[in-house]
């Protein structure tokens, strides 16, 4: 059966994440529109199809229109909403006078809101309860999936029929959408493993060897795991593409923003020294208040997350944080 796809996609957020997904999303030969920020980013696109601030040398599609115009994207029937988690609420209360009944917007940034500990989907729901929330999240480097490299993502949304179209409307011959229903686990898989990044970054930059990587992404699985399945989520989402691929992915390469910073801490930098001239958001540094406290309030342990909080807010030093990681009180594996 021939599923009917969306015909004109605008995308939100033109760092290179929303850039490669403008990119995918015009493989079906779909109009796609890409709201950015910066002018220079809109005339470069439009100019010679690349994004050179964000994703530099990834030739583009003609097929991608860019503005800085919130009206262009009016009558685009899908949208992906990829701003950096704590500008999510702002971007789109400024997108809701061009926001219909029903729209479905698919929330492509991961992370908690600081201040209000909400998931992208609560405020979306909070902004603009007219539309249709979805989540894209899974195991991907922009740059990769911008150039054509095999890649599959994780798009959920709670009416299944949706989410089948959203599917076939992004899906490519290298970029293939897995479907589930499974909202919050999409969204908190993806939040929550930008914390522990960080923390095999420090690891990383500290030479502390790969048993120590490996024991951080598995007991990271079990703090991802026990948090999400707190507010709701299916621990099969949790071992799928958003929630074991994605940790697996952004702990192991230094392409990853977030273990980027955390090499850097392990190495002796400050977090200022690193943040300095960079363009790209860690959305792991903005998150990692919220993220401890979700779990705070949910009762859910999460001591690798709290001391990379700690390091990060200049409570405890690196090594003082690896120090309570290892002398904590053994316990059962499954606790």
């Amino acid at each position: 059966m021939t599923i009917q796809t969306f015909e004109k996609v605008g995308v939100i957020g033109a760092g290179a994440w929303g850039t490669a997904l403008a990119q995918v999303s015009t493989l079906g030969g779909n109009a796609v529109i890409l709201h950015a920020r910066e002018p220079e980013v809109v005339a470069a696109i439009n100019a010679d199809h690349e994004n050179r601030l964000y994703l530099g040398g990834v030739p583009l599609s003609p097929d991608i229109t860019a503005t800085s115009s919130f009206a262009d994207l009016a009558t685009c029937d899908l949208i992906l909403a990829v701003p950096p988690a704590q500008h999510m609420r702002s971007t789109l209360t400024a997108f809701k006078p061009y926001v219909r009944e029903g729209l479905p917007i698919v929330l492509c940034a991961k992370g908690v809101e600081r201040g209000t500990d909400s998931l992208m989907t609560e405020v979306l729901e909070d902004v603009l309860p007219e539309a249709v929330a979805g989540v894209l999240a899974g195991p991907n480097f922009a740059r990769e999936v911008a150039m054509g490299l095999p890649s599959a993502v994780t798009i959920a949304c709670e009416d299944a029929a949706l989410g089948a179209r959203i599917a076939a409307t992004i899906a490519g011959p290298t970029f293939r959408p897995y479907q589930s229903t499974d909202l919050i686990g999409a969204e908190a898989g993806g939040a929550i493993k930008n914390v522990i990044a960080i923390a095999c970054g420090i690891a990383e930059g500290k030479g502390l060897g790969r048993n120590a990587h490996a024991a951080l992404i598995t007991r990271g699985f079990a703090e991802m795991s026990r948090m999400a399945m707190a507010l709701g989520a299916q621990f099969e989402t949790m071992a799928g593409l958003c929630g074991l691929g994605d940790l697996v992915l952004t702990c192991s390469s230094p392409q990853s923003r977030n273990m980027s910073v955390g090499l850097a801490l392990g190495q002796g930098q400050t977090l200022e020294q690193f943040l300095a001239d960079k363009v790209s958001v860690a959305e792991g540094v903005q998150s990692a208040p919220a993220v401890v406290d979700l779990g705070r309030k949910h009762k859910v342990e999460l001591p690798i997350c709290e001391a990379v909080n700690a390091v990060l807010n200049g409570d405890m030093d690196v090594s003082r944080a690896i120090e309570a990681l290892l002398s904590r009180p053994l316990k059962s594996e499954r606790v």
